[in-house]
């Protein structure tokens, strides 16, 4: 088994061998990613080094030491906590050996083709249809809240195969090219202004039978893969003690203390508590991820990581009073990635609006952690056992 000392040389090795002050960062995130250092618990050759998972601190403690590059996870974050775990349990050796090497280098950027119109917290009623048509599928539908659709290579993508079984079953899962000839891009103006999602209209697209990810009518199974990474990569960012959005209210807070009174005291005391416990549970979740995949646990975190961005970004405009209702800019644009810490008050309060709905809604990941965590007894389900054609609509 590979060791915290063998970790250490090797990364020491890489430095070496390529110093980060004199090479390209590009060229050293894939000498990095060839050294099985980019996430060490993969298997050899795909990035890793069948490590455990925990040991991942130490490459990471060594490389920012010494001021190596990172591959901005907050750009590629889907690819990351999303497509990478996916494609690397239901991919064959050839999906692995092209799609994970730029995923993680971030040379090619990933989005996510699940949700639609139709199809929202209920999604396994999704409607996009692929047609089998010799060796390809050719996919029709529209999916929305897309985000980085605008910047994406590449698309995870659940399509209905056989709409004569129940809607939990007939669904199977691919990888879609977004450069391909039917796949149209379009922005969602946000409340912020920005247009970080997208709806993305498919048409005629063919997709070849080699880019499918499990079996054909397993899609549902291999999604959840998918969703189990997301609520984790959502809620369980690891964050310092008072990061986050918490610790921008906390600065004001010390610094403007013409600002304070009684009441928003208290809340911010209790905030700040709940945010805490948060970030030692985020710890915990981490931990229980070392040791395997990951559950419904993740459902949790996300919710408390929804819950606790809007609450927190409410306070903070509150405290501000009439200074909180100012923006800063309006301006139309198709933004990298959502950086809630280095806007104002105004736009974290917006912004936060969708930590309720993007991942899964609250409502449905509290069906979650009520059914798969505390074991209550499921919701009555009328169209279990109802082919999906014959579904009201």
């Amino acid at each position: 088994m590979t060791t915290a000392a063998e970790l250490r040389r090797r990364t020491r090795e890489l430095l070496a061998a390529h110093p980060p002050a004199d090479t390209d960062s590009l060229d050293f995130l894939r000498a990095r990613f060839d050294a099985g250092l980019a996430w060490v618990h993969y298997p050899e050759g795909l990035g890793g080094l069948a490590a455990p998972r925990a040991l991942q601190a130490v490459v990471d403690a060594e490389l920012e030491t010494a001021g190596a590059p990172g591959n901005d996870p907050r750009r590629i974050g889907i690819g990351l906590g999303m497509a990478a775990p996916t494609v690397l349990q239901y991919g064959t050796e050839e999906q692995k050996r092209r799609l994970l090497r730029p995923l993680w280098t971030g040379e090619e950027v990933w989005c996510q083709l699940f949700s639609e119109p139709g199809a929202g917290s209920d999604l396994a009623a999704l409607g996009t249809r692929a047609v089998r048509d010799g060796d390809d599928w050719v996919v029709n539908g529209q999916k929305v809240w897309t985000s980085s659709a605008h910047l994406a290579r590449w698309a995870i993508l659940i399509a209905r195969t056989d709409p004569d079984v129940p809607k939990h079953r007939g669904i199977t899962y691919f990888v879609c090219d977004m450069s391909d000839p039917g796949v149209e891009v379009r922005p969602l103006r946000q409340i912020t202004g920005e247009a970080e999602f997208n709806e993305v209209f498919l048409t005629d697209v063919r997709i070849p039978d080699s880019r499918r990810l499990g079996e054909v009518g397993d899609g549902w199974r291999v999604a959840q893969t998918t969703l189990n990474n997301e609520r984790v990569a959502i809620g369980g960012t690891p964050v310092p003690r008072e990061g986050g959005m918490i610790g921008k209210v906390a600065a004001t807070w010390r610094e403007r203390p013409g600002l304070r009174t009684h009441d928003t005291h208290q809340r911010l005391l209790g905030l700040w508590v709940e945010a805490e416990v948060a970030r030692l549970t985020g710890v915990r979740l981490r931990q229980q991820l070392a040791a395997g995949q990951p559950g419904p646990e993740g459902a949790g975190m996300k919710l408390t990581f929804a819950r606790l961005n809007q609450e927190i970004s409410g306070l903070e405009v509150e405290l501000l009073g009439e200074e909180g209702l100012l923006y800063d800019d309006w301006t139309m644009r198709r933004p990298e990635l959502v950086d809630f810490t280095g806007r104002d008050a105004g736009y974290r309060y917006l912004r936060s609006k969708g930590n309720s709905i993007e991942g899964g809604t609250s409502e449905v990941l509290l069906n979650i952690v009520a059914e798969r965590v505390l074991g209550l007894p499921a919701e009555p389900r009328t169209d279990k056992d109802v082919a999906w054609k014959d579904l009201a609509r």
